[in-house]
């Protein structure tokens, strides 16, 4: 009874090697992969994820909407860096721009102050309009064409007593 019973159980097939052994084969195949999947997951975060759950598929058709829709996915990703890099890139140009604006403007305030040292210091007298620096600070004027600073010439005030 038990030897008719194995010979049933799996039909016609039953005693065929070929067959147990390509059913192993599938089997050991299939835990093969199943490990490896819950191996990914474990180590793979939100994004690669997607990666690793694509690989199952039951048709091509369902793998290229799948792909599709990653390949969607990670061009909307490219844009927005892609965005990002050129807002970026703006933002420090014109970071740029201004550290240059204050840049030049420190310089042309260097050279005022050099200008008026060269000039007062043969000047400093009582009776001078050079001895108010914040006066010919205020009457300086910037020429842009030469790249100098235009400086009131000094003037000596006597004063008579009467």
């Amino acid at each position: 009874l038990q030897m008719l019973e194995r010979q049933v159980v799996g039909g016609e097939q039953a005693k065929n090697k070929d067959l147990k052994e390509k059913q192993k084969r599938r089997k050991k195949y299939a835990d093969e992969r199943r490990m490896q999947l819950v191996a990914a997951l474990q180590q793979s975060n939100e994004d690669s994820g997607d990666w690793v759950l694509l690989n199952v598929y039951d048709s091509i058709q369902e793998e290229v909407r799948a792909k599709s829709k990653l390949l969607e996915k990670m061009q909307k990703k490219l844009r927005a860096a892609e965005t990002e890099i050129k807002d970026l890139q703006s933002e420090f140009e014109l970071e740029k721009i201004d550290y240059l604006g204050t840049i030049r403007r420190l310089e042309r305030d260097l050279m005022l102050f050099q200008q008026l040292l060269d000039q007062v210091q043969s000047l400093v007298r009582r009776d001078c309009n050079y001895s108010n620096l914040e006066k010919i600070k205020r009457e300086s004027v910037w020429d842009e064409e030469t790249g100098c600073w235009k400086i009131p010439e000094p003037v000596v005030q006597k004063t008579r007593l009467p």
